[in-house]
């Protein structure tokens, strides 16, 4: 149930920062939610990946490349979701920030009872 729940907040977070983002784009909240399981599912599968075979330049950057390896993770939803798109990586690197702050903070009112 808690899963259900995180994703439905991910899916309305993706909706608010694609109204406030000029590069990212969202057809309807059905678009938002499937988003939203793509990501789950590239960040569980992708990112070790990524992550792996990034490690030297990420060691080099203090792990500041993550957030590179975060955007790419979101231009590759893009790319798998008709009906969500991101122009560049600069907004894919904008908008991987700002919905991994907005999810802390919705993530945060959403606690273990």
């Amino acid at each position: 149930m808690k899963i259900l729940l995180k994703l439905v907040v991910t899916a309305i977070a993706v909706l608010v920062l694609a109204n406030l983002l000029p590069g990212i784009y969202v057809d309807s909240f059905w678009t938002s939610l499937v988003v939203a399981v793509v990501l789950g599912l590239l960040r569980l599968i992708v990112k070790p990946v990524l992550v792996l075979l990034t490690l030297p330049i990420t060691l080099l950057t203090l792990g500041l490349f993550l957030l590179i390896v975060n955007a790419i993770i979101i231009l590759m939803a893009g790319y798998l979701v008709s009906g969500f798109g991101v122009e560049s990586i600069w907004y894919a690197l904008i908008f991987s920030v700002l919905l991994s702050l907005l999810q802390s903070v919705l993530f945060g009112l959403i606690k273990e009872e």
